[in-house]
């Protein structure tokens, strides 16, 4: 089962960890520092397709989504059930 992230990128439903809403976690510093790090080591891809909505935590790093986190979540949780 896979969940379409944006544009031609899909994620296999058993690599992903969390779906994040961008919007309320750039407030955190937490966030912000996670981002800064999979950018500098280079484990940050951004899908094309407008400005990013969601993080999508992988276990080989983190997808910036042009799709919502809540839409995201819906498509995962659709897979799952009739995947």
């Amino acid at each position: 089962m896979y969940l379409h992230v944006g544009a031609d990128v899909v994620v296999g439903l058993r690599q992903v960890i969390a779906i994040l809403n961008l919007r309320s976690a750039r407030r955190g510093g937490a966030t912000l520092e996670l981002l800064e790090k999979l950018k500098q080591e280079n484990r940050l891809i951004q899908v094309e397709g407008g400005e990013p909505r969601s993080l999508v935590l992988t276990d080989r790093g983190g997808i910036l989504s042009p799709i919502s986190a809540t839409t995201l979540k819906r498509r995962s949780v659709s897979a799952a059930h009739f995947g």
